[in-house]
């Protein structure tokens, strides 16, 4: 057989195997916890919205703005991946889907095998062997922050990741493509398959583990396979527009570092120019994504750019040193106090006491080809320590991922490259030391856990004896087999240890139990409650969840609520109401709805077109003791009247009835169409007057008059209003909502797109030029017996 063909196959099976690991530890982590992955902002933020989202994509309706949410109604700034096709897909896919943790767990599998394989990938691009990239894609998706908190919680945080290591993999291969340099190192493990390797002599570093790949290649002067610019420049596009900042900001860093790392590489300028320029082409393409968030960050709590620089969600670099201790309880404030309840700063048991027995000699002549992850490890642990706060980038903790991905790259190349068991005693000792000064600087963080650490400690000990002693006697490849098997138990262990989550809002899972479970409420809600106030026992559908909503919980049930989750709500409005970011409400809020706009003389839930008000129990004990508002009565709903009064509407719903006209002054006017970007209005008015809309002023709305454009106003800083001329007779009044910015955004996307064709045609006419070698007998597919295949180099 070939051996091309041979080392292909090989480099597929460990990606294989990297991803069945990666499902093995997914199993271990359900184990300990069956919700996981269904957790904190992924049940009260994420999944509802994929369900509402999903519903207004099959409806016909691109849902860039839903007025009837208010604060949370512009989903152009929320978290929502409105230009992300992935995203649109899982959305989709969502309403039919009864089982949301479920549903959630599935997707988060298989955004983890995308990353793992992303990072498989990146080390195999640096020449590791391909078990020791297995052993990082592997072990990425269960270090401490991703685990605890990207996985669990943040969705997007984990989709941007993702996506982002697969554009790292991708840009160094364009980067060493044509008139790049596949010198000492260069290229994937990928492009060197078909190359038979050179016996390798005994007694050196190449026995297991040990060796770098161009030690055992032979190069017969086969033509290099390499990758184009549209790799590169889908994967940066998708991980800008998961519509989260912080993957953005990272794949630029990470692109910066690969860009120096392949300039101190190759010499050459022109293949990190070549990088740059497509990373320009993805950041044009996917501008469009954040202009809406930059250009209304004024009238929302981001505000303007500004940097602070506070403690809070911080990480100190000593705290890092834990990264290799399972047991490590980091310290630094949050929102649990100083001491962290979860291990969020560990990263793998073996990274650290692993590097006793690397070849530091062979190492550092290969110093300039590890370049790149060295500068983006350096970029991101500087990160974590601060500012705390830089525009829309806040808590430098969630920057952690950055700094596992950097160091397990860095450490698995290392080992699948310069690994060496030659000194065996003397490295055991080395490691033994490194442990203990993991189990000083865990203890040092968290002393009442020092049983654990202990432990812990023992158990890493143990962990590498064993690699060690398998690693000399049965190769590589099982060495490579007892560290990802090992990671299944930790995992489970590290996450049964810190149950009950104390993130978890334990909202209902099954959409149809919860439907059954709630009242029918047609029409626009205003609730007004705390959540602090419900009680953890009665955090389940029989108790507070059949009642209340909080969150997003409310596009579960597919019913229209005054605002959700947001963390970039409406200034004002939240003001105005005193609303937070989950919709819990002050004791004052009930006041503020009924009270009355003095310009307008309508009360505030008249402004809003609100249909009814459902009021907590726990906030407003006493509220049926009072005369519902004029207007308003109270209505029973059996079975809930523990946790909500309700209020409605005497003459019915007004949602409904002309179009989103709340207030007329000094005229009329006549809803002639309706959608929730545009109202075409009839008006009239003789002297002059005044039509006030039940939407929300976020930037971006346009006025015309008859087909004149005219200014419009703002009511109490919040409702969007329109003054109509003297004199005016049937006005055809046209109010349009568009994304602000997105003629800017769509001109760049344009550029970005025409920018990346240019450099694929550039790479495919490079392509061309590239000399064709003749065949050697390799090549022929007749083996020369004398030297073994690079199959059994991999292994």
């Amino acid at each position: 057989m070939e051996s091309r063909t041979v080392a292909s196959r090989d480099v597929y099976i460990w990606g294989i195997i990297t991803a069945l690991g990666v499902v093995a530890g997914y199993v271990a982590v359900l184990f300990a916890n069956i919700r996981h992955f269904y957790t904190d902002d992924t049940e009260s933020q994420y999944a509802p919205l994929w369900v509402m989202l999903g519903r207004q994509l099959r409806a016909g309706q691109f849902p860039a703005l839903v007025p009837e949410h208010w604060m949370a109604g512009n989903y152009t700034i929320e978290e929502a991946g409105l230009l992300n096709p992935p995203q649109l897909l899982i959305d989709l896919i969502a309403p039919s889907v009864g089982n949301l943790a479920l549903y959630a767990t599935v997707v988060k599998l298989i955004f983890a095998i995308i990353l793992g394989l992303g990072v498989y990938r990146i080390c195999l691009a640096y020449g590791a062997k391909a078990p020791w990239a297995a052993v990082a894609g592997s072990a990425i998706p269960f270090t401490g922050w991703l685990l605890f908190f990207d996985e669990a919680s943040w969705m997007t945080a984990f989709t941007g990741t993702a996506w982002l290591v697969h554009a790292w993999a991708s840009g160094v291969r364009y980067a060493r493509g044509p008139g790049g340099s596949d010198g000492p190192g260069g290229g994937s493990l990928r492009n060197h398959v078909g190359f038979r390797g050179r016996r390798i002599e005994p007694g050196g570093s190449d026995g297991p583990g040990g060796g770098s790949l161009r030690n055992h290649v032979g190069f017969r002067g086969r033509r290099i396979e390499h990758s184009g610019p549209i790799p590169t420049f889908v994967f940066l596009y998708l991980a800008i527009s998961v519509q989260y900042i912080f993957p953005a900001v990272e794949a630029g860093l990470m692109i910066g570092a690969v860009a120096v790392g392949e300039l101190v590489y190759q010499k050459k300028w022109r293949p990190p120019l070549r990088l740059l320029t497509v990373a320009v082409c993805a950041a044009l393409t996917g501008l469009m994504t954040y202009l809406p968030s930059m250009l209304s960050a004024k009238v929302t709590w981001r505000g303007t750019a500004q940097i602070n620089n506070d403690q809070f969600l911080t990480v100190p670099w000593s705290e890092s040193l834990n990264a290799s201790l399972p047991s490590t309880l980091p310290a630094f404030n949050s929102w649990w106090g100083y001491v962290q309840p979860m291990p969020v700063v560990y990263i793998a048991w073996f990274l650290i006491p692993a590097l006793a027995f690397v070849d530091w000699r062979k190492a550092l002549d290969s110093a300039r080809e590890l370049t790149a992850p060295a500068l983006f490890t350096v970029m991101a642990l500087m990160w974590t320590a601060g500012p705390g706060t830089i525009g829309p980038l806040r808590w430098p903790v969630r920057v952690l991922p950055m700094v596992a991905l950097g160091l397990l790259v860095l450490v698995c190349v290392l080992l699948g490259r310069f690994a060496t068991f030659d000194g065996w005693r003397r490295r055991g000792v080395a490691a033994a030391v490194l442990i203990g000064l993991l189990w000083a600087r865990s203890f040092s963080a968290a002393p009442r856990e020092v049983v654990w650490h202990v432990v812990a400690a023992s158990a890493v000990a143990a962990l590498g004896a064993a690699v060690v002693w398998i690693g000399r006697r049965r190769g590589t490849v099982a060495a490579c087999a007892l560290v990802m098997v090992s990671t299944f138990p930790i995992a489970f262990l590290q996450v049964w240890a810190a149950q009950p989550t104390p993130m978890g809002w334990n909202l209902p899972e099954n959409r149809s139990e919860m439907k059954a479970a709630f009242p029918d409420f047609p029409g626009t809600t205003l609730q007004l409650g705390d959540r602090m106030l419900i009680g953890p026992d009665e955090r389940r559908l029989d108790g507070a969840y059949g009642s209340l909503v909080f969150g997003n919980y409310a596009k579960d049930l597919e019913l229209t609520y005054v605002s959700g989750y947001t963390p970039n709500g409406h200034y004002w409005f939240g003001e105005m109401l005193c609303m937070r970011w989950d919709t819990s409400v002050c004791p004052d809020a009930y006041r503020r709805a009924f009270a009355t706009e003095p310009t307008t003389g309508e009360t505030i839930v008249d402004l809003m077109k609100v249909d009814r008000v459902v009021l907590q129990r726990a906030l407003y004990p006493d509220a049926r003791d009072q005369p519902a508002p004029p207007g308003w009565k109270w209505v029973d709903y059996p079975g809930h009247e523990k946790y909500i009064a309700v209020l409605e509407r005497e003459g019915g719903l007004i949602s409904t009835q002309n179009g989103r006209i709340a207030a007329v002054q000094g005229g009329t006017a006549t809803s002639v169409a309706e959608s929730d970007t545009t109202s075409r209005v009839r008006v009239s008015s003789n002297d002059g007057g005044r039509v006030v809309f039940a939407r929300l002023g976020w930037p971006g709305y346009h006025v015309t008059l008859d087909g004149r454009d005219i200014p419009f106003a703002e009511v109490a800083k919040t409702f969007v209003a329109v003054d109509i001329p003297a004199g005016t007779t049937s006005g055809d009044l046209v109010l349009t909502w568009q994304p602000p910015g997105w003629r800017i955004g769509g001109s760049a996307a344009l550029l970005g797109l025409l920018g990346v064709g240019v450099l694929e045609w550039a790479y495919l006419r490079g392509r061309r030029r590239e000399p064709t070698e003749e065949p050697t007998p390799q090549d022929t597919g007749t083996p020369d017996p004398t030297e073994p295949d690079l199959a059994d180099a991999v292994r």
